[in-house]
């Protein structure tokens, strides 16, 4: 009866206030569940995302946080991008038709990385490459660097054109960040870029140990690879 009763006066109030039953329902609904319990969780996918270039799918984001402590099934984290509205960015294979390879310029590095990618501390190995691909009809060159600890962006660069400024300043960026390099190893593949006399010298400076895939085989550099085509 009393409930009954609340319901009532419930429905005398919204026509005296002359709103829709739907808007009440919604205002109480809020009001018993006031915290989004995920909102935490949600704004560390946002950060992960954007710093990936929005180009992580579910799956990188579920390594991402697993690494970061966050242990996450797949279909929450589909839930929680879809309701973000976050979705990655897939480039076509024609927009990444870029070799930076023009045979031996400069200092040939060993493979010192062979396809070990991972690493148990952060800044220890670090893998870069040069990808192509266009926006609104226009070719943009893309330069990261990644670290393997965790696939976190150390730094990157973006031009419209694949000079020495576009790694050189990369690498300047990610220095800044890092207090000691002693033992650091960089890995790249052959591209004239890091043959040059302006990378090598400026990671010799910084006693960083520069690795480099063989020719023509690019499992040598696959993780960085895979990143950027994702």
């Amino acid at each position: 009866m009393l409930k009954t009763h609340k319901k009532a006066k419930v429905s005398i109030l919204l026509k005296i206030a002359k709103l829709p039953k739907s808007s009440f329902y919604e205002w109480k609904k809020k009001l018993e569940n006031p915290i989004d319990k995920d909102m935490e969780l949600k704004n560390i996918i946002v950060d992960i995302f954007n710093k990936s270039f929005e180009r992580y799918g579910y799956r990188r984001l579920k390594m991402t946080l697993k690494s970061m402590g966050y242990v996450v099934n797949h279909k929450k984290i589909l839930r929680l991008t879809k309701e973000l509205g976050i979705q990655c960015v897939k480039f076509r294979t024609k927009n990444r038709r870029y070799s930076s390879y023009k045979g031996t310029v400069g200092k040939i590095a060993d493979n010192v990385l062979k396809r070990n990618f991972s690493s148990t501390k952060a800044n220890r190995v670090w893998c870069t490459d040069v990808t192509e691909f266009k926006v609104n009809g226009q070719k943009l060159y893309l330069s990261p660097i990644i670290d393997l600890y965790n696939s976190e962006i150390i730094s990157y660069s973006i031009q419209s054109r694949p000079n020495l400024n576009l790694t050189n300043s990369m690498l300047k960026k990610a220095l800044k960040k890092v207090k000691n390099t002693n033992g650091l190893v960089i890995h790249s593949d052959q591209g004239f870029h890091y043959q040059h006399m302006s990378w090598v010298s400026t990671l010799e400076e910084n006693n960083i140990i520069q690795s480099m895939s063989r020719k023509g085989n690019c499992l040598d550099n696959a993780i960085i690879e895979n990143f950027l085509v994702y």
